[in-house]
């Protein structure tokens, strides 16, 4: 059983005639988009939204209509992934490396719906994964210093030896805390640092998280 494929499947299915969607970027919401292709064979008038160059691709080989978020600063419903989530509801993302264009699509969307498999459930978020915070260049050195100080081991992400680079042009420094007792304060003190860009805590903009598991779709909403 794919746990990623049931879960981002079911999703689908709260996509209506008319929306405007936004699209997210990992290998769960992969499957939301496969279907979403097949709603506009099927006839569904939609608009997506991607948050990724990698999405917009995938979208564009599905023939899925496509929109920028200044075309449509108002997004009906967005599905996306997660590499946390904790009991309520709040994640962290960025593992795929989109983390700065899926918190602006978030917070411009009526709805978000979350799809992960089983694993990616935390009863605290940092017990996981590793906390992305996209940084310019030119400040990656002093953000890794700061992060340091509050607690954290930060390295840069690397892609084929090289530093990665996201689509906005930026890197990632990907930040391992042994746990995070304080999401809020944590995010405003990242934030704060010259030269972050934004990090990968995603706190109450969640409304529903559909979690694939080994005994079949479980729903969790706010």
């Amino acid at each position: 059983m794919n746990l990623k494929q049931i879960a981002g499947e079911k999703a689908a299915e709260y996509i209506e005639d008319g929306m405007v969607v936004g699209l997210g970027t990992g290998s769960t919401v992969y499957y939301t988009i496969l279907k979403v292709g097949e709603l506009v064979r099927s006839g569904y008038s939609l608009v997506g939204i991607p948050t990724s160059r990698a999405t917009e691709e995938l979208a564009r080989s599905l023939n899925i209509p496509l929109g920028t978020i200044d075309e449509y600063p108002r997004i009906d419903l967005t599905i996306d992934g997660a590499d946390e989530v904790d009991p309520e509801l709040n994640l962290i993302k960025g593992m795929g490396g989109a983390l700065v264009r899926e918190k602006i699509v978030a917070a411009s969307s009526r709805k978000e719906i979350i799809v992960v498999d089983e694993s990616k459930i935390v009863r605290q978020l940092g017990t996981r994964s590793p906390l992305p915070v996209e940084v310019v260049p030119f400040g990656a050195r002093f953000v890794h210093d700061r992060l340091s100080v509050f607690g954290g081991r930060p390295e840069l992400r690397l892609k084929d030896g090289i530093a990665f680079v996201t689509d906005n042009g930026n890197n990632i420094l990907d930040t391992t805390f042994d746990h995070i007792a304080d999401p809020r304060s944590l995010e405003r003190s990242i934030n704060n640092l010259p030269g972050v860009v934004e990090n990968g805590l995603f706190l109450g903009m969640t409304d529903m998280v559909i979690i694939g598991r080994e005994s079949g779709v479980e729903i969790l909403e706010k």
